[in-house]
């Protein structure tokens, strides 16, 4: 099995699993940044707590996310194997918001996944 970067978004050959993938991996990202909203909605012991966790732990994701993992080229290269890690540390973190709120099923199913997506994303180019 080779193990690569994805490459850019421009030079890739969009077969049908390609087209799906991609969908997938993006639905994961808006999945990422609500479960995240949820959980940080949902907890806090007022308003002002409940407010900057629902919005502050999405905005923090979508920060890592655009240094470290953008599709179109992040602002940050790092080292593949710190790609993957990372990549796999801030979409799991939808799952164990999701757990946290008791949605332990969604939660199973989100990070089963999040572990497709990621195997496909560097194996499949």
């Amino acid at each position: 099995m080779r193990i690569d970067r994805p490459g850019p978004i421009g030079q890739r050959q969009w077969t049908p699993l390609a087209v799906g993938h991609a969908g997938l991996a993006f639905g994961l990202e808006l999945g990422l940044l609500a479960a995240l909203g949820y959980w940080g909605f949902g907890t806090g012991s007022g308003l002002g707590p409940r407010l900057l966790l629902g919005l502050g732990a999405p905005a923090l994701a979508a920060v890592l996310w655009g240094l470290f993992l953008a599709a179109g080229g992040p602002a940050f290269r790092l080292p593949l194997a710190a790609e993957i890690v990372v990549k796999l540390l801030v979409l799991g973190t939808g799952a164990l918001a999701l757990h946290a709120t008791g949605r332990t099923p969604l939660a199973v199913v989100y990070g089963a996944l999040v572990a497709i997506s990621v195997t496909l994303d560097y194996t499949t180019g």
